[in-house]
């Protein structure tokens, strides 16, 4: 499989203004984005909380998240962000795919945008009674 890498803003929520833009490796292996955690500070973005990732050799590291505003392919998003090492490469996660629409064409290898984003709606019926 080709590797699909796509220019992505990432923006300060606080601050708009703020922003970083990169490019992203789509890494549909990963659940959330990851950025360089000198590039996120430097627009105002802190670590909020920590989570524990697995890596692809199984080796388990904990990394601090926050929350960013994503810009790519037309689509803004609010998407957690992993802080990253200095020197890693950006990944942009599943997640954010899924939240706009997007997914791999194994034809093409390129994103394509879904004819909708799936909603799934609850029967009034198994709604829990308030």
């Amino acid at each position: 499989m080709a590797t699909i890498h796509v220019p992505v803003t990432v923006r300060n929520p606080a601050d708009l203004d703020q922003c970083w833009e990169g490019v992203f490796l789509v890494d549909t292996g990963a659940t959330d984005c990851m950025v360089p955690r000198p590039d996120l500070e430097a627009i105002g973005i802190q670590s909020v909380g920590e989570r524990e990732y697995e890596m692809a050799n199984e080796t388990r590291v904990t990394y601090g998240t926050a929350v960013a505003q994503i810009e790519f392919m037309g689509e803004i998003l609010g998407a957690r962000i992993i802080l990253g090492e200095p020197d890693i490469e950006p990944l942009l996660g599943i997640t954010a795919l899924e939240s706009a629409g997007l997914e791999i064409d194994p034809v093409t290898q390129r994103l394509k945008r879904l004819p909708a984003i799936q909603l799934k709606q609850v029967d009034s019926a198994s709604r829990p009674l308030s």
